[in-house]
């Protein structure tokens, strides 16, 4: 059974926590992780590109020159693709990039980047971080405590106060997130996890089959 070390406010071992197996101890599947990172990167396109055809483009409403007897070339439009100014030839339209993933597909994408975070001993969990004034130089002290490094970090709590958003805001390795809110994407970017007991536990409990 998967098992973490809580810490508390001092940064040392107070208890462990026994993890449920079929959230955090499935099977790391990489074709499922790739398919729920690349779905959630492809949702943050705009998809608002766009390009002007040969007849969006103004101009060009007659024949540049006769058909034959001027050797040129035979032109039917200055508006055609070759010409400066032209219409473009399969050029990017707005689209949407939404790609669909079934629901269950997507909560077992969440418990394998879990688990991969569990297997790896990237997971640490405090019983709540307190942060009782909004300083940023508080707050990096109290992460530097228990041990983190300035690496990517990825805080989960359960609740985001007013004092810990201030805080982090000017944080540019930190990222705060709540429970209901975590992406797979988020779970295998940031090589640092800290979870608060209650929010590890509450996703665990969303989490479970």
């Amino acid at each position: 059974m998967p098992q973490v070390a809580v810490l508390d406010q001092t940064g040392k071992p107070k208890e462990t926590l026994e993890l449920k197996p079929e959230v955090f101890g499935v099977e790391v599947r990489i074709p499922l992780l790739h398919q729920a990172v690349t779905r959630e990167l492809a949702a943050r396109r705009a998809g608002t590109h766009d390009t002007k055809g040969r007849s969006e483009v103004s101009g060009g409403g007659r024949k540049p020159w006769r058909q034959k007897g001027t050797g040129r070339a035979r032109q039917g439009s200055i508006r055609a693709p070759q010409w400066r100014k032209g219409g473009t030839v399969f050029g990017p339209t707005p689209r949407d990039y939404t790609q669909r993933m079934p629901r269950e597909a997507r909560r077992e994408a969440l418990r394998a980047a879990l688990a991969d975070t569990v297997n790896r001993g990237e997971l640490k969990v405090i019983e709540r971080l307190e942060v009782p004034e909004a300083k940023t130089k508080a707050l990096v002290r109290r992460l530097e405590g228990l041990a983190l490094k300035p690496v990517p970090t990825l805080l989960v709590v359960q609740q985001v106060s007013e004092p810990l958003a201030r805080a982090s805001r000017n944080v540019p390795w930190l990222t705060v997130e709540t429970p209901s809110r975590v992406s797979v994407y988020q779970l295998l970017r940031h090589p640092q996890l800290l979870f608060e007991r209650a929010a590890l536990l509450a996703l665990q409990e969303e989490l479970a089959p």
